[in-house]
């Protein structure tokens, strides 16, 4: 079965086209690399001994996403990671945010809307809960305003999918929710590769431990927290890969109850920034020069997931600890580092 992956080539694009191949899937990958390398191609295929195919091009351009459901009209399943995804520079650029993530998801459901069948899955996220009232969060919590324009497009995105999947019988759509990727593959072949500063924290952590950064900024120690520093969720992307898989397979087997689903895609634990920290110093060995400044503007307190959906509907569970995916963050940051 061909799959198309867009954005593949990024974060968690190539891990999970690394285990839609472990799977057996035929992969397609359209990335416009505006934010990856061609490189990553190498490390996908070092680890699966399998070349995905490889389109560049932007899906902003109507026509060649069109061209390209020409030539591959035999595609069984899409998913979709194309997006900008920094939320600060989502503030400073709304109309790049809501042209780059908004219309290409359109120009996509208007290919897949034309097929007899055609299975979605989308990169959906937890900042669109915000500051959610009750802790963990469950799919049924509401959605409130976004706090950015890069949140108000993954809102927007879950509302045109399920609006296209109301009047469009053949499609089949699921949104992931996740909380905060991190980590790398065990083998250290791809990881992360943020280009800049880091907009996360993990991967500042881990180039703080490399001493490609001075000092760790810790935005904010007098949040009503155990330790004053916010909570978030953390999930190794190896585990959150294989939730997109497990999400495909779903769909492509006919088993949804609906043909729109949400799940919560996270570990359930809460882990504040100070024990991300303490994570790293326990399996590197090494301390961390960090210092608590002014909170940041659009930071929620606390975010974490409840995830009994996803374990008994999807039949998905994270498997790795925070330790684990610290682990592989840094393992992967000293392999590009050297």
């Amino acid at each position: 079965m061909k799959i198309l992956v867009t954005g593949g080539l990024g974060f968690i694009g190539s891990h999970t086209v690394v285990e839609l191949q472990n799977k057996g899937f035929e992969v397609v990958i359209i990335d416009d690399l505006s934010n990856s390398s061609e490189k990553v191609l190498d490390g996908i295929v070092a680890i699966t001994g399998t070349k995905p195919t490889f389109e560049k091009f932007d899906l902003k351009e109507k026509s060649k996403v069109q061209d390209f459901f020409k030539r591959h009209s035999n595609i069984a399943g899409v998913i979709h990671f194309a997006a900008s995804k920094a939320v600060g520079e989502s503030v400073e650029k709304p109309l790049l945010y809501y042209e780059n993530n908004i219309g290409t998801l359109v120009y996509l459901l208007q290919e897949l809307s034309a097929m007899q069948k055609a299975n979605f899955i989308f990169s959906s996220s937890c900042t669109v809960y915000g500051q959610a009232d009750i802790m963990p969060i469950t799919e049924n919590a509401p959605v409130k305003e976004a706090e950015s324009p890069y949140g108000n497009t993954k809102q927007m995105g879950e509302e045109i999918i399920r609006d296209t999947c109301k009047v469009v019988p053949a499609l089949n759509a699921i949104a992931l929710r996740y909380f905060n990727p991190m980590g790398a593959h065990p083998s250290a072949e791809i990881g992360e590769l943020p280009i800049g500063v880091p907009q996360n924290l993990v991967p500042f952590i881990t180039q703080a431990g490399v001493g490609l950064r001075e000092q760790l900024s810790v935005f904010g120690g007098d949040y009503p927290t155990p330790d004053g520093t916010c909570i978030r969720d953390y999930i190794h992307v190896v585990d959150l890969a294989k939730a997109h898989v497990v999400a495909l397979e779903r769909l492509i087997g006919g088993n949804n109850s609906a043909n729109y689903e949400v799940f919560n895609v996270g570990t359930g634990t809460g882990s504040s920034v100070l024990e991300a920290i303490k994570s790293f110093e326990r399996v590197s060995g090494k301390k961390l020069n960090y210092k608590i400044v002014d909170r940041r503007p659009g930071d929620i307190t606390t975010a974490y997931a409840d995830t009994t959906k996803a374990n008994t509907v999807l039949g998905w569970k994270a498997e790795s600890t925070l330790d684990e995916a610290m682990k592989s963050a840094w393992d992967w940051e000293q392999k590009i580092r050297n």
